[in-house]
């Protein structure tokens, strides 16, 4: 039995709010993309409202931060949905909606199996990752660390 999952944030800054013009043609992929994570093979959790979307989450204070948050069973999962579905075709397109980020937009880590991770606790991981770089309590696809030992 797995005694972990892995939570996995990651944040852009849009170009424009969730509800313009601009951002328009994203808004209208995310029910498609959410669903196809949703059913992907070792999907647990993803962070989202009442109507099942986190565009109207606001965890930074800029409104055109968008967050997304997500736990699956291991990395690989993770990286199959990310980069082996139509979710990639998606993300190659960021540039027309999403400004550049210089800072790490990304984080990774290892949680208890059964647990979900809060948006503050994403938060602390991701500024951990900016101020140390990689390590088994905050890393990226670069820089994997494995599951825990068992205690």
């Amino acid at each position: 039995m797995t005694q972990f999952h892995l939570a996995q944030m990651n944040i852009a800054q849009g170009k424009a709010l969730m509800d313009s013009a601009e951002m328009s043609e994203f808004v209208a992929l995310l029910d498609e993309i959410n669903q196809l994570a949703d059913e992907a093979p070792g999907f647990i959790w993803r962070l989202q409202d009442a109507n099942g979307s986190a565009v109207s989450i606001c965890a930074f204070n800029d409104p055109k931060v968008l967050v997304n948050m997500s736990v699956w069973q291991d990395q690989q999962s993770l990286f199959n949905y990310v980069y082996k579905t139509a979710h990639s075709k998606v993300m190659s397109r960021r540039k027309e909606w999403f400004d550049h980020m210089k800072d790490a937009y990304q984080v990774l880590w290892w949680i208890d199996a059964g647990t979900i991770p809060t948006v503050e606790e994403a938060k602390v991981r991701l500024n951990s990752l900016r101020e140390n770089g990689p390590t088994t309590f905050a890393f990226n696809f670069k820089n994997t660390f494995p599951q825990p030992a068992a205690a």
